[in-house]
């Protein structure tokens, strides 16, 4: 999926694997949760 920056393919999917645990469907606070609980972890 490219946007209309037309990103690589690639270059998008990285973009987004910090996400990728993420339910689809999910509301912000679950999103939200998902990273604050990342961010204790490093």
């Amino acid at each position: 999926m490219n946007t209309e920056r037309d990103v690589p393919d690639d270059e998008e999917d990285r973009d987004r694997d910090h996400l990728s645990a993420v339910d689809d469907g999910c509301g912000c606070t679950e999103i939200w949760e998902h990273l604050a609980d990342q961010r204790s972890d490093e």
